[in-house]
């Protein structure tokens, strides 16, 4: 699970900043209103949460956001992250934090088991892409 969720091609250019594509690792498709504390580092330098929102199709929402969506994050989709950050050609020092809270598993009564989870890779900027059945969640 943890080596699918940031593959070698998920960091991509965009005018004014970059995408990061992001793989849920996790055995089941989740709603997007499970993922909170989502931070994302890059060579070291925590993007802003003013700087870092999630797209959905057409839509952006800020990271903190999430929790009122209704939508679900499937398990072989990438969640997509936009930064305003422009990022040099190379490989890039990635680290993404966030927990996942599993509603249907309990932590102890009355109380849903959280994950955290802590996500880091060497990624190259505009790698080609691997052949995939993933899809941008929306």
């Amino acid at each position: 699970m943890l080596e699918t969720a940031l593959r070698e091609d998920a960091l991509t250019a965009t005018p004014g900043g970059f995408e990061l594509r992001l793989g849920l690792p996790w055995i089941r498709s989740m709603p997007l209103a499970s993922v909170t504390g989502l931070a994302v580092a890059i060579d070291g330098v925590p993007v802003a949460p003013g700087e870092l929102a999630v797209v959905l199709g057409s839509r952006r929402v800020s990271s903190d956001a999430l929790e009122a969506e209704a939508g679900w994050w499937f398990v072989q989709d990438r969640l997509v992250l936009a930064g305003r950050r422009e990022l040099g050609p190379g490989p890039h020092a990635v680290a993404i934090e966030f927990q996942l809270m599993v509603p249907y598993l309990q932590a102890r009564p009355g109380s849903p088991l959280v994950l955290p989870f802590h996500l880091s890779a060497q990624l190259e900027l505009d790698r080609a892409p691997v052949p995939s059945v993933s899809r941008d969640v929306a």
